[in-house]
């Protein structure tokens, strides 16, 4: 653990090179992240466990400062990062979908029937997790980290500073308000 906190304070202090071997180092749990996030789209993306991984990288890469403290938080704030790419993709592969400047051509209804809504649900999660937000910004955290990164309650409890039981609240309060928000 104490190359990893000595990487994240050299790679805060704008080291690439710190930064590098941060996601060498921590590659095996974001790979496992990755995963998990691409898991919740059933229908399968364009996006694969490494690019996923290797977007995160690039990312923090052009951010100006990393901020997180510790282990945990970098992996939760990977968590984060992993979401928006996520989004960024299927808000880009949505708008291909809806033309995207290509010449409009006739589809016969059952072709359009089939074409993949996994781009709408990551985007209807995403607005309901804003909406969460703007409600209760630590329940979404809790969301991200649980859901989105697979980090364990009391893994978010450290990361938030709060109780595994107060987590476990938020995470129970967090999906009633999610699941009221996706239905309407």
């Amino acid at each position: 653990m104490g190359d990893i906190t000595r990487l994240l304070r050299e790679a805060k202090q704008g080291d690439a090179d710190a930064l590098a071997e941060l996601f060498e180092a921590l590659y095996p749990e974001l790979r496992r992240i990755a995963r998990l996030r691409l898991a919740l789209d059933d229908r399968g993306t364009l996006l694969d466990t490494t690019s996923l991984v290797h977007e995160c990288y690039v990312k923090f890469a052009g951010a100006e400062r990393l901020q997180p403290a510790d282990r945990l938080h970098f992996l939760a704030y990977s968590a984060t990062a992993m979401r928006s790419i996520v989004v960024d993709f299927a808000r880009a592969r949505r708008a291909e979908r809806r033309g995207g400047g290509v010449r409009d051509v006739t589809l016969d209804s059952a072709l359009v029937d089939g074409l993949p809504a996994g781009e709408d649900e990551v985007l209807e999660v995403h607005e309901a997790l804003g909406e969460l937000a703007a409600l209760d910004a630590r329940l979404a955290r809790v969301v991200e980290m649980r859901y989105f990164g697979g980090l364990a309650d009391a893994e978010i409890a450290e990361v938030l500073a709060v109780g595994v039981r107060t987590v476990r609240r938020d995470w129970e309060k967090a999906r009633l308000l999610l699941a009221s928000a996706l239905r309407h």
